[in-house]
C-alpha cells in the first residue's frame, strides 16, 4: 500500500456493526438475489391475494383496521373495490371517501358509520394523516381495545346532515376502516419523518399490507398480470400484443407506468389506426 494512504475498509466495517448493534438490529450485510419474472409474479399475486382475503375479514368486522400501501395506479384500489361492491352492491352500508378530508367532517363521517357491519375506504385521502386531530381520531377508532370510544369535545356542537341532529360529543365506533394509500409507511418511519410516529401508532393499530411494487420490473409483472385478466378485452389479441409491445420498449421514458397508462395507449391504438404509434409516442412519453 503507498506510503501516507490507509485501508479504512475494516474501520467502515467496524463502524457499521457498532451502529447496527446499536439500534438492536444483527451486524450483518444482506446481498439481495434479483428476482426473476416467474418469482416477482408469484409475490405479487401473493400480496393481492391476501389483500382480498383481509379486505373480506374488514367487512365481517374481524379485522377492524386495514392500511394498504403500493404505488399509484396498478389496482390496489380496484381489489378493495371488487371486495366492497360485491359485498354491498348497493353502498349502504360503505363509503369511499377520495380527497381531502378536515377533522370535523371525519368526526361526522365516523359518526355516520359507526355500527358493526359498516365501512371507511379512504382511497389516497391522505390529508387525513397531515392533521394532527383527525390522526388522533383516526388511532382512537383503530385500537385494538375492547371498546373504541371517540370524543369532540369543542364548544360548538356538530350536526349530522342527514339526520339534521346534534352529533353526541363522544360515541362508541363499532364499524370498520381501510387507508389505500400512496404513502410507504415503513419507508416513511425508517427516515424518521414529522409523521413517523402517528403512522407507527397506526401501524400497530391496523393490518399493513405492503404490495411491494417498487421497481420497474414490479410495475411491468403487475401490468401484465391485470392485462392476462382482461384490461385490453376490447382490442384484439394482435392489438393487444401491440400496446403492450410499446408500454415495455418505452418504460423508460413513459410518463408514467401504470395501468392508466396502458388504458390511455389502448384507446390510442383502437381510435386512431395506423397513426397509433406516433400519436402514442408524442402524448405518452417525455421529451418526443
Amino acid at each position: 500500500m503507498p506510503r501516507g494512504k490507509y485501508d479504512r475498509t475494516a474501520i467502515k466495517a467496524r463502524r457499521l456493526a457498532q451502529k447496527q448493534t446499536e439500534l438492536g438490529f444483527p451486524a450483518v450485510q444482506i446481498n439481495r438475489r434479483v428476482e426473476t419474472d416467474a418469482e416477482v409474479d408469484a409475490r405479487i399475486s401473493e400480496r393481492f391475494e391476501v389483500l382480498e382475503d383481509i379486505a373480506n375479514s374488514v367487512i365481517t368486522g374481524a379485522s377492524r383496521s386495514l392500511i394498504v400501501s403500493g404505488p399509484a395506479g396498478l389496482g390496489k384500489s380496484f381489489t378493495v373495490e371488487k371486495v366492497m361492491r360485491e359485498w354491498d352492491p348497493e353502498e349502504k352500508n360503505h363509503v369511499f371517501i377520495r380527497g381531502y378530508a378536515r377533522a370535523t367532517g371525519l368526526y361526522k363521517l365516523l359518526y355516520q358509520y359507526r355500527n358493526p357491519g359498516q365501512v371507511i375506504i379512504f382511497d389516497d385521502a391522505d390529508s387525513v394523516f397531515l392533521d394532527d386531530v383527525a390522526l388522533n381520531l383516526l388511532k382512537a377508532v383503530a385500537d385494538t381495545t375492547e371498546r373504541r370510544r371517540v370524543s369532540w369535545l369543542s364548544e360548538a356542537a356538530l350536526i349530522d346532515e342527514e339526520s339534521a341532529s346534534v352529533i353526541p360529543r363522544s360515541f362508541d365506533f363499532n364499524g370498520s376502516i381501510v387507508f389505500i394509500t400512496n404513502i410507504d409507511f415503513d419507508a416513511a418511519i425508517d427516515r424518521g419523518s414529522r409523521l413517523a410516529p402517528h403512522l407507527q401508532a397506526m401501524l400497530s393499530r391496523s393490518h399493513y399490507v405492503d404490495l411491494t411494487m417498487k421497481t420497474k420490473q414490479d410495475y411491468i409483472v403487475r401490468i401484465r398480470q391485470v392485462v392476462k385478466q382482461g384490461l385490453l378485452s376490447d382490442l384484439n389479441w394482435h392489438e393487444a400484443g401491440e400496446v403492450m409491445s410499446f408500454i415495455e420498449s418505452n418504460s423508460e421514458t413513459l410518463r408514467e407506468l401504470s395501468l392508466r397508462m396502458v388504458i390511455k395507449v389502448a384507446r390510442i391504438r383502437k381510435a386512431n389506426g395506423q397513426k397509433w404509434e406516433r400519436i402514442a409516442r408524442v402524448t405518452c412519453l417525455r421529451g418526443q
